[in-house]
């Protein structure tokens, strides 16, 4: 028996890493996962993974995987998904906002008036509007049913400089939301938690040039580590407790004790209120 045996999940941006990694921990805890993103099959993009490796696998962790072709962009492909899952499931117990669209210039360390105007565009509406829509649409079943949770992967960008302007005003707007939407669904029992990963060591870092040089990867975190948290936060009973707040992957694991995947702890960083916290102790 799982802990989430029954229960019906929506992972947005899940062909690869962190919505992967999401995707693959709610199956592995039993859950029902609709997997959402744009890249259907192998081969459709220049990275690996897609939608349908993410519904096997998360069929072969003892879940049911759905993989959904949807643009986060595309407000009437988000209102027919949740409509599917309505129809398919009546109920939904679980999302998390993890699409992104990171565009080439996020990581080549040019100031922003030297990238194009677009990238604006690309990380607030798949990031951070694509986050509100489905939050919007997911609200409605979850207060209807007095129960719920979503989760909005953000980052320590929203309280400090990381990669692009862009990014860190989506990421300082998406812990916004997820405050305020927090303030008006607790009262109907459900709950909204910013999650923060570390440095993820993924498809995209694997496939990178040098990356050790750029990185300090001792520390970094698999995909599935964000998700574990994600589904420790889904089996609290007392998840309202933490619901508007912005918590690392690696203080829920301190919370909940749960590990990576290769039984590590990863270095991870420290939320706004940890930060705060320990200023206050110096």
């Amino acid at each position: 028996m799982g802990a989430l045996d029954g229960q019906v999940a929506i992972v947005t941006g899940a062909s690869r890493s962190i919505g992967k990694g999401c995707a693959l921990e709610l199956g592995a805890a039993g859950a029902t996962v609709y997997a959402t993103g744009r890249t259907l099959k192998e081969g459709d993009a220049a990275l690996p993974g897609s939608l349908e490796s993410t519904a096997r696998e998360v069929d072969a962790l003892g879940g049911r995987g759905i993989g959904v072709a949807c643009d986060h962009r595309d407000d009437a492909q988000v209102a027919t998904l949740f409509e599917r899952v309505a129809d398919e499931c009546g109920r939904l117990d679980v999302l998390v906002n993890n699409a992104f669209l990171i565009p080439p210039e996020l990581v080549s360390g040019l100031p922003f008036w030297e990238t194009p105007l677009s990238n604006w565009d690309d990380m607030i509406d798949v990031g951070t509007r694509s986050a509100y829509a489905a939050t919007w649409h997911a609200a409605k079943p979850m207060v209807a049913a007095r129960r719920g949770l979503i989760v909005n992967v953000s980052s320590s960008g929203a309280v400090g400089f990381a990669w692009h302007v862009a990014y860190g005003v989506g990421k300082c707007a998406l812990d916004r939301i997820t405050a305020d939407t927090a303030h008006q669904l607790r009262e109907h029992g459900v709950a909204a938690v910013s999650l923060w990963p570390g440095l993820v060591y993924n498809e995209r870092l694997q496939q990178a040039p040098n990356v050790e040089q750029m990185f300090d990867l001792s520390g970094a975190e698999s995909p599935r580590f964000c998700g574990r948290a994600v589904t420790a936060l889904a089996s609290d009973p007392e998840v309202l407790q933490l619901s508007g707040s912005a918590v690392s992957a690696r203080e829920l694991a301190d919370k909940y004790g749960f590990t990576d995947v290769d039984g590590r702890l990863p270095k991870g960083p420290l939320s706004h209120a940890a930060r705060t916290d320990a200023a206050g102790q110096d």
